[in-house]
Order: structure tokens, then C-alpha cells, then sequence
């Protein structure tokens, strides 16, 4: 019915007697406004130690905060994050858990140090600090440092701006003197167990950022290269092979200086060709002998312009196995006269190429371990292994390719340099190119600069993944960092599942993990060595010289390496000694993947994450990570690679990871394309609420979409729920808790609506647990839109607005709505934190100063009645098919409300029939009057398809219109002291004239 009568002059106003809705709730939510208000209100209160001596003796359930990189103001994707974590830990909290969130920030690293020398050097036109000045090194430190706590604090208010609620006072950070310290500890643990180790090995470079990459800090984009065929010539004492050429194919002729061998696989079919025709002026020439793999010769000749040639014979393994070749150099500048190998790889394929590989150790990992692996054979037989140093940090060519010395490959602007152009001429002049071209392929890129990256053997510092770990000084056979990772990945819970496949593949063919950089801006790699020849070194181990580092790190930060006298003061009696200062920094994936060993193990900065005893060690406690699913290869990863190195086990009991954030048509935002959507005009427009009703709806674990029309669907999934409380605080107004009615005493159909919720809450509270908060947000938009908007709340309206003040079938629905909306707003509290403490403080205000402080309801489960949800499906479905007939008399304008018709429902089943015994057909179908008869329906009479046995014709309702209640019935006026109204009405009247209300 309507809230409030037709006024009429000659109708009385019972509208003083009718239990209209009043609440403060207002109907337009106003969350630009009202939300800072309530953050206002969290602060004044200090919610979080509320939160946190609330859960005081409960199991912890601990998200550790990925650190997002305070360098700018939050975007879409960080708004996605931080409120999914918020929601995981207060679901968690409200679970029965002490759900603790100390949120945190990575600090260190390039990006950061990119943009000081970008605003304060090279915009000025000022000089870079020379980092070999220690006072300069510090100094550019302290403007990072400054740069770093700018945005920290920047971010902090926008995240808390989201409705986030967590320990910001007691946040972390990566660069806290506290955090260097232990990041330093760390390292020293790995140095302590053998796993560290320094060695020349080829790794990712970028030029434009003169340092070491790991895989994590990577991207692969499109890239056209200059493509070669190069031939080999096969040394003369080769027999019928003396006159051959052995044909490579590569991406990178720049590397060819580099080449020491020519990798082959024995699994792949090779044979001996000949050139029979080519054209006059043909690099290839008529007679020429060729080794290629078969699978693989049409394509070559194809490309080498060869217009016929000839397979002469096969060629096996054992023969290619003591082939030598002499590079196709030789000749240029005296430097290329070393003899060229032929070796087995496993990495070689017929697929693409021709089935042989130019192999540069110092510039790929696969080249490397081939190389390696023969290093040793190749001693005996009296060719070198040692690896050249053939570019530099600034993408030239070094003395070590001579002739090539000062030729740029990269250049500082990320462009490409002449080095191809050179060795491509070089090749021609020497007879030894066959054919070139170029290739659009995926290239490594620097995810910072966007630049082209290239493989450079350097020393650097690296994490064995396959050298046993000596504890303790004992090592134990098989004990490695890789098996202790995949160990740990298997006990994990990975959430989706797809992860654990994901990771595993990731650590099973990851190689050594780099751990240094050349730059200035990060924790320095705090180790002293001796020099002990090709790279490697002798690590000093000393517990004092650690312990005095690691106190002046805590006391001074990590600039304490880089002061003056720091390597006296560190070493102590061991400074005469040939000891030197590593100057290298830790990469920032070290850094964060070392978070846990202060943040959830650090009882004095941390004292509300002491003494988590989690489920792997026996205990009862949880610790989850969540981010996005590229930290599979980051965060992730280093996290764990660092605890399995040092604690054995990863420091994660679950890993739940969500996609990326895409525009409405699926395409990736950027700024060109004018896509982008900014989290705070979206607060400043909507409000928080709207983007956690967002991300909460959506499905976080594959990318996400979001724009303009997704915004206003969300808005209007928000307003319905919001007045759907806002009714049910309105209707409560009137409700004293002792008049609640006990459940046995309910009429049926609050009975039915409990037993929903209780199925709801069984569904809602698995969803909490399971992380799935798109079914939290479907069941309860269901439940609260079809349920009880549309179905019970309209039904009981007549009954909660007109009833009299004793009726019992009123003070029921008030004690059946008082616990669905405890509920619901307990419910929705982790999606819509502001909106449900608003309507929390109005429902309960002599409660718990917040929703957020209490925990899901109890003891639903006793309202579960499956027989009577049974019978109810089938009244329900008469019911539709009344509904359905009063539609179809409303748009032929016969009625206008429905309580201007009585149905006559006709039933052909007995026993369907025989269910609406107890139920009044008027009310639930909300009619004036209704008939239900067991007879043959008339012919027109309404029916739909899916209801067999049951049809209606809708008879207009035979009476007066009640003043107050507005229904049609025969017995208005039969009460004489109120002739306007029905007798129930009359009785309500009575009621409230005994109670002092003008009638």
C-alpha cells in the first residue's frame, strides 16, 4: 500500500495513526559529504584500537600490505587493492578473527631516484652526484628520502579516503632505519648460509638506467631487429666438412663479437647442402657447402635468395660434436682468430632459424649455461672458457670486440646505436653474411623507462636457487632455495587455484636471483670481500663487524655505509686487512621481499602483530598476501624465495591475487586515449562507497572493467540498497525490543523470511570466507531487491502501517525485520563501510559505537525450516500467476492499485489447494479481497505456463474504499462510531484514542 493516504475534504486524516516510517536515514546518501564526516568520527573514537582490543585473544588473521611505491597520487588500480584488502580484514575481523592491517610502502629504487635527478639535476642542468663522494651519495639519499615521504604521506590521506581502516599511525616503511637495518640482517643470513654469491654472469641491463634488471622489472614489447644469417666456416682438417659453413641466424648481430660457440641439439635432423644456382650478385654463391638443420634448409635458401640446391648427405651428432669453426670475423683487427666450438644445448630447436645457435655466453642466460656446461671439456681441449666482457654499462662495445670498440648498441636515449649497422658490414666484407632482414618480435623492455633492454655479462650479486643451504654451517643435499619454495607453494592456499600452477612454473625455471644495482638509492649490499679472480669473491664472515652494521643501520639509517670512515668503523681490528666495501645496492624486490621479517616478526614496532603462531608452525593464525597477479614474478616471489632462503617456509599461509583495471570497452586505460578513470572524482562525485560496491561486485580475479555507464549501474545498485535499509530503519522506529514476538509464535510468513536469511547468511558468511565478495554482493542485492523489497515488505506494509499498537501480527514483522536488518547491515559493513555505520549509528545507537566493531550475526541457523520453504515455493507460485492477471487488468486501465481488484484463483490440485488454509490469499497477493475455489476455471481465465493446474480471473472488489487503509470491502462501516474505515481499522483507532492520539 502507499505510505500515506489520498488526503480528502471530506475524509478524515488518519495519518497520526498510521506507523509511517520515520527515520534520520536520509534517502539521497550524500556520501561526498558524509563520508569525511564519518572518518571524522572513526578518528575521534579511535577505531582501530577499539578494532584491536575488541579482538584481543581471538586467532589472527593478518594481511600483510604489499607495498604500493610512494612516488604519486593513487590511481584506479591502487583504489582496486587497497579496498579489497580492506575488505578482506574487516570481513575477517567481523568473522571472529583479530584481523590486524598495518599498511606500508616500498621506498626505494630507480623510479624514485629517476625523478630527483630528472627535477633537481638534469632539468637544472646540473651535474649527477658523483656516487663515489660518499657526502654526494648521502646527500642525493636524503632528496630521495625527502621525495619518498612527500607522496607516503600524500597516499596515506587518499587510501583513508577510501574507507580503509588500519594502523597509519604505525605504518611501515622500506626505508625506515628500522627496516634498512633488518633488510641488511637479511641479506647477511643469506651470506651467512652459503647462498650468496658474487659471479660474472650475463643479466638484463638497461642502458638508459645504467643498472642491473631482474625478470620482475621486465615487460616484453614490440620491436623490429635487424635479422642475419651469418656463415661459420668449418676449420680445414674437417675432412669433407673442410669447405662447409656452419649457417647461425640472429636478432642481435651486435652480440657477434661476443660468440664463442655454436650450439646444436642432437635431436634434430642435420644435414650437408649444396648451392647448385644462385644469381650472379648472390651474397650465396653457386657451389657453396652448407651444414642446416633439414626441417629448416628451404627457409634459409628461401631468404638467402638460392634459387637450387642440394641435399649432399646427412649429418650426424657425433661428427657435428668435433667440428670446429673459426668465427666469421676472422681476419678484422686481429682480434677474432680463437677457434669456435660446436656444442650440445637443450635450448635448441628446428622450429625457427637453422637449427644452430650463435652462442654469446655474455649475453643470454642460454648461451651461458651451454657454454658452462662445456667450460670444462672445452679447457682440456685447449680452447679458453673464459667469458668476454664485450659492451658496457653505457651500451657500447669494449675493447674485448675489437675493431667494434665505441659502438653504441643502445644509446642513453633508449634509441638504437650503429653497433648492428658495423658488424653487419664487417660480415659482408668478410664474405660471411648469407642473408639479413628485420623481424617485429617481443622484446625485453624496462617496465620504468620503457626502453629496450639488453643482455650484458657483468659482475654482479647473486641468490643460489640450487646450492644446498648450509644452516647452521651444515649443509644438507638437495636443502635449496628452489626445493624449498616448491615445497612451500604446494602447502599454500592460492586463491584463485590457477596461481599455484602459475608460480610453480616460475620457480621451478627461474635462474639465480640478482639481487644487486648499480645505483644509489636503496639498501646497500652490506658485505665486505677479497677478490678472488673472474668476478667472483670471498665474502667476509664476522659476526661483530654484522652486528656493528646492522646498530648503525638501525640508529642511522642505511646512509651509515656511505659516510666517511665507514669502512674502519665497521671492520674494526680487521680494517688492515684487504677487505673491501660493496658499494652495489640490493634490488628493491629484495627489499620488499623481506618485509615480513620485520613487519610480522618486529614485536617492538609492531606490537599488534607479536606472537603470530601460524598453522604451518602449529598454531592457529593466518597470514595473507593480496595483490595483483604480475606479482606471481615480484612480490610474491621474492617474498618467497627470501623466507624459504632464510626460514625454511614461505611467509604466506594464502595468496589471493585480482587483475587489472580495464575501461568499458576492455582496453587498457592510458591518458592519450583520454580512458582513464581517477578514484578521487569518482569519491568527489559519488563517494567512496560507490568504487567498494564497485570492486566488490565485480570479479576481482580476472581484469576488471569500469567507466561512466559502470558507474551509474553501481549507483543504482547502491540506491536500491540504501532504501532498502533506509525503509527498514524508517519501520523499526516503532518497534520496542520488548515487544518481540518469539519465533514459534511468528505467522508463517515472517517464519519464511527468517528461514531465508538463516540460508543467506550460511551463503554469505562462505562467501566472506571464501574471498568471493561478487556472491556477497548478488545474494544480498537478490535477497534485499526481490525478497524483501518487492515480496515481503510490500506484503507486510498494510499490516505495519494500519494494525492496531497490540496487534501481534505487527510487533512479529517488526521482530522479523529487526533481525533481518542486524543483519544485513553487519553484512554489508566491509563493502559499504560508510553508508552501513551511518544507518548502524541510527538503528543501534546505544550499541557498539560501530557497525565495524561487531561480528556477523549468530545463530541464524535456528530459523531453518525446509518443509515450510517447501510448501511456500508453491504458494508463492499461485501467487505469480495472480500477480501476472492483475498486470494485464492494470494495463488495460480496468484497475489502477491492486486493491481495487478480487481475484478468483482457481485451483485444480487438491492438495495445492488445501496449503492456503493457513494463509491469507488478499494479503500476500496485496487485494482488497480474494477467492481461491477448488473448481474448473472459465475459459480466458489468466494462466501462465510454468504454474500448471492454477488460473485467475480478477473481479473488481465489492465494498468502500477505507479511509485509512485504503482497502475496498463490504464491511467499511460497520463499526458505527468509525463508519469510514473497516472493523480492523476501527479497532487500531480505538487503540490509539487510549492512548492520548487525536482520533
Amino acid at each position: 500500500m502507499s505510505d500515506k493516504p489520498a488526503t480528502q475534504k471530506d475524509v478524515q486524516d488518519y495519518s497520526k495513526t498510521l506507523y509511517l516510517p520515520q527515520t534520520e536515514f536520509p534517502m539521497r546518501a550524500g556520501l561526498p559529504t558524509s563520508e569525511p564526516k564519518m572518518l571524522e568520527r572513526w578518528k575521534e573514537i579511535d577505531l582501530y584500537k577499539q578494532l584491536r582490543e575488541k579482538a584481543k585473544g581471538r586467532a589472527k588473521f593478518v594481511l600483510h600490505d604489499g607495498p604500493p611505491y610512494a612516488n604519486g597520487n593513487i590511481h584506479i588500480g591502487h583504489s582496486l587493492n587497497k579496498i579489497l584488502k580492506d575488505v578482506v580484514t574487516k570481513s575477517q575481523q567481523m568473522l571472529g578473527f583479530d584481523s590486524n592491517y598495518v599498511p606500508g610502502w616500498d621506498c626505494h629504487g630507480l623510479p624514485i631516484e629517476w625523478k630527483i635527478e630528472e627535477e633537481n639535476y638534469r632539468s637544472k642542468g646540473k651535474a649527477k652526484p658523483n656516487f663515489k663522494d660518499g657526502a654526494a651519495m648521502i646527500a642525493f639519499r636524503q632528496e630521495c628520502r625527502a621525495y619518498a615521504n612527500k607522496w607516503l604521506d600524500i597516499q596515506r590521506e587518499e587510501f583513508k579516503r577510501l574507507g580503509i581502516i588500519g594502523d597509519w599511525a604505525g605504518r611501515y616503511a622500506t626505508m625506515d632505519f628500522f627496516a634498512e637495518a633488518q633488510i641488511a640482517r637479511e641479506l647477511m643470513k643469506f651470506a651467512a648460509n652459503g647462498t650468496l654469491y658474487r659471479g660474472s654472469k650475463p643479466v638484463m641491463w638497461s642502458v638508459v638506467e645504467k643498472t642491473a634488471l631482474a625478470e620482475a622489472e621486465v615487460e616484453y614489447e614490440d620491436y623490429t631487429s635487424d635479422t642475419v644469417w651469418v656463415k661459420f666456416p668449418v676449420k680445414a682438417e674437417y675432412g669433407r666438412l673442410a669447405k662447409a659453413s656452419v649457417v647461425i641466424w640472429t636478432t642481435t648481430p651486435w652480440t657477434l663479437p661476443g660468440n664463442r660457440a655454436i650450439t646444436f641439439a642432437p635431436k634434430v635432423a642435420y644435414g650437408l647442402y649444396k648451392v647448385t644456382d644462385a644469381p650472379e650478385d648472390n651474397w650465396v654463391k653457386t657451389g657453396e657447402l652448407l651444414l642446416l638443420a633439414d626441417a629448416l634448409a628451404e627457409s634459409v635458401f628461401k631468404q638467402a635468395r638460392v634459387t637450387s640446391y642440394e641435399k649432399v648427405s646427412d649429418v650426424s651428432a657425433d661428427i657435428l660434436d668435433a667440428v670446429e669453426v673459426r668465427h666469421p670475423l676472422a681476419g678484422f683487427a686481429g682480434g677474432y682468430e680463437f677457434t669456435v666450438p660446436l656444442i650440445e644445448g637443450d635450448h635448441v630447436t628446428d622450429d625457427a632459424g637453422t637449427g644452430f645457435v650463435h652462442t654469446a655466453p655474455g649475453h643470454g642466460r642460454e648461451d651461458f649455461d651451454a657454454w658452462m656446461n662445456a667450460a670444462r671439456d672445452l679447457e682440456a681441449r685447449g680452447i679458453s672458457s673464459v667469458i668476454p666482457y664485450t659492451v658496457d654499462e653505457n651500451g657500447a662495445l669494449t675493447e674485448q670486440a675489437p675493431g667494434f670498440t665505441g659502438e653504441r648498441v643502445i644509446n642513453d636515449k633508449g634509441e638504437k646505436g650503429g653497433a648492428n649497422e658495423a658488424v653487419i658490414k664487417q660480415l659482408l666484407a668478410h664474405g660471411n653474411l648469407m642473408a639479413r632482414s628485420r623481424v617485429k618480435h617481443q622484446y625485453p623492455h624496462s617496465w620504468r623507462s620503457k626502453k629496450p633492454v639488453i643482455y650484458r655479462n657483468t659482475p654482479q650479486w647473486f641468490i643460489a636457487m640450487d646450492k644446498d643451504i648450509a644452516d647452521d654451517g651444515k649443509a644438507k643435499p638437495g636443502d635449496t632455495v628452489r626445493r624449498r619454495a616448491l615445497d612451500a607453494i604446494k602447502v599454500t592456499q592460492w586463491v584463485p587455484a590457477a596461481g599455484q600452477n602459475r608460480i610453480t612454473g616460475m620457480i621451478s625455471g627461474r635462474p639465480d636471483w640478482v639481487i644487486s644495482r648499480q645505483r644509489a638509492w636503496g639498501v646497500p649490499i652490506a658485505v665486505f670481500v677479497r677478490e678472488t679472480g673472474d668476478g667472483a669473491a670471498e665474502i667476509l664472515q664476522d659476526a661483530d663487524v654484522n652486528k656493528r652494521i646492522a646498530d648503525a643501520f638501525e640508529k642511522e639509517g642505511a646512509d651509515a655505509w656511505y659516510a666517511e670512515g665507514a669502512r674502519e668503523r665497521f671492520l674494526g681490528s680487521l680494517s688492515n686487512e684487504e677487505w673491501k666495501k660493496v658499494d652495489d645496492i640490493c634490488d628493491v624486490w629484495f627489499d620488499s621481499g623481506s618485509t615480513h621479517a620485520f613487519v610480522l616478526e618486529d614485536p617492538v614496532h609492531f606490537p599488534g602483530l607479536a606472537g603470530i603462531k601460524r598453522k604451518v608452525d602449529g598454531g592457529a593464525d593466518t597470514v595473507m598476501y593480496l595483490e595483483g597477479s604480475d606479482q606471481h614474478r615480484g612480490w610474491f616471489h621474492s617474498s618467497l624465495l627470501e623466507s624459504c632462503g632464510t626460514r625454511g617456509r614461505a611467509p604466506y599461509d594464502v595468496v589471493l591475487t585480482h587483475g587489472f583495471t580495464l575501461d568499458e570497452n576492455g582496453r587498457k586505460m592510458s591518458k592519450s586515449l583520454g580512458n582513464t578513470i581517477e578514484p578521487q572524482k569518482v569519491i568527489k562525485d559519488s563517494g567512496a562507497d560507490i568504487l567498494r560496491l564497485w570492486v566488490c561486485a565485480t570479479d576481482y580475479a580476472d581484469d576488471q572493467r569500469i567507466g561512466p555507464e559502470i558507474i551509474k549501474n553501481t549507483i543504482e545498485t547502491y540506491r536500491k540498497l540504501r532504501n532498502s535499509v533506509r525503509w527498514m530503519l524508517g519501520t523499526l522506529h516503532h518497534f520496542d525490543k520488548t515487544d518481540a514476538v518469539a519465533f514459534k509464535d511468528m505467522p508463517e510468513l515472517e517464519r519464511l523470511m527468517l528461514h531465508q536469511l538463516a540460508e543467506i547468511d550460511a551463503k554469505v558468511q562462505q562467501a566472506y570466507k571464501d574471498f568471493d565478495y561478487k556472491t556477497v554482493v548478488a545474494s544480498l542485492a537478490t535477497f534485499m531487491n526481490t525478497e524483501l523489497s518487492a515480496f515481503y515488505f510490500d506484503i507486510r506494509k498494510d499490516t505495519l502501517y494500519c494494525d492496531a499498537p497490540s496487534s501481534v501480527a505487527r510487533k512479529a514483522a517488526l521482530t522479523a525485520i529487526d533481525t533481518i536488518c542486524d543483519a544485513i547491515l553487519k553484512w554489508l559493513a566491509p563493502i559499504l563501510s560508510f553508508t552501513m555505520d551511518e544507518a548502524w549509528r541510527m538503528y543501534r545507537p546505544d550499541a557498539e559505537p560501530s557497525v565495524h566493531l561487531t561480528v556477523f550475526p549468530e545463530g541464524l541457523g535456528q530459523f531453518r525450516d525446509e518443509a515450510l520453504a517447501t510448501k511456500w515455493e508453491t504458494i508463492r507460485d499461485v501467487r505469480r500467476v495472480v500477480t501476472g492477471a492483475l498486470e494485464v487488468e492494470r494495463a488495460a486501465k480496468n484497475i489502477g492499485s491492486s486493491l481495487e481488484a478480487s481475484p478468483l484463483v482457481h485451483v485444480a490440485d487438491k492438495a495445492v489447494f488445501d496449503l492456503f488454509a493457513s494463509v491469507d490469499l488478499a494479503e500476500i497477493c496485496i487485494t482488497s479481497n480474494a477467492m481461491l475455489t477448488n473448481g474448473d476455471a472459465p475459459a480466458g481465465a489468466f494462466t501462465l505456463s510454468d504454474v500448471p493446474g492454477v488460473a485467475v480471473v480478477v473481479e473488481k472488489a465489492i465494498g468502500t474504499k477505507c479511509a485509512r487503509s485504503w482497502k475496498i470491502l463490504p464491511t467499511v462501516g460497520a463499526d458505527k462510531d468509525y463508519p469510514d474505515v473497516t472493523p480492523r481499522d476501527a479497532q487500531a483507532l480505538r487503540e490509539w484514542k487510549a492512548l492520548g492520539v487525536a482520533v
